[in-house]
């Protein structure tokens, strides 16, 4: 499978791609799985060949928080491995998943110059995105926010169809709710909405946008 647009894997020369994997071995997991869990400590990345996974953390009364959802070509574990602290977050298959596994991430990145500055650029879209959540946070309601999400979806992982965009979401409600920082009622109540005006269709784990631009449009 080809890696999405902007990840990690896409921006590698063939040559670098291909010291990636000789530096380290595939790995497969089943859905549901955690693949890292936020606290443990160690020196190994990985990087996702087949599938997609979520990025959360969890607060201290328990609330799940989606920090991001990665796909082919991602990059994922790299700030542990190279500073040594506890993985600040949690990565959890939202399908079965293949990726390369990638031990002593900070050796390889000293042999590759190139690499390690690209995965610089990658930290820094990183905190910028951030940076755009945050304002999101503050600025939109929840349907804007939930609506922002569908749209970053379609746009990696959307299927045109002659109804419009289908997106299979391998995201539940109360996951999509931790994605937007909204509770679960008022992301269904968001999506009714964004359904009452014709803008979507939803179904279990997919939906199929009707109208791309009014949802745009929406989110401001």
């Amino acid at each position: 499978m080809n890696p999405d647009p902007g990840e990690f894997l896409s921006m590698l020369t063939d040559e670098e791609a291909q010291a990636l994997r000789a530096a380290g071995r595939i790995r497969r997991w089943d859905r549901g799985t955690a693949v890292m869990s936020e606290g443990d400590t160690s020196d190994w990345v990985l990087v996702l060949l087949e599938g997609r996974v979520k990025v959360s953390s969890h607060t201290s009364s328990g609330t799940e928080v989606v920090l991001a959802v990665r796909g082919p070509g991602g990059l994922l574990g790299d700030m542990s491995a190279i500073d040594g602290s506890p993985r600040s977050a949690t990565v959890t298959a939202l399908e079965p998943i293949t990726g390369i596994v990638v031990r002593d991430f900070p050796a390889f990145l000293e042999t590759h110059g190139r690499i390690a500055v690209l995965l610089m650029k990658l930290v820094t879209e990183r905190l910028r995105d951030s940076d755009r959540k945050r304002i999101e946070y503050g600025a939109f309601d929840t349907t804007g926010r939930v609506a922002t999400r569908l749209i970053e979806l379609a746009e990696r992982y959307g299927e045109k169809t002659n109804s419009g965009v289908r997106v299979a979401l391998p995201l539940s409600q109360d996951e999509l709710a931790g994605w937007t920082g909204a509770s679960r009622e008022a992301v269904s109540k968001a999506l009714r909405t964004l359904r009452d005006r014709g803008l979507i269709e939803t179904g279990r784990r997919r939906v199929v946008i009707h109208d791309l631009d009014g949802l745009k449009k929406r989110a401001r």
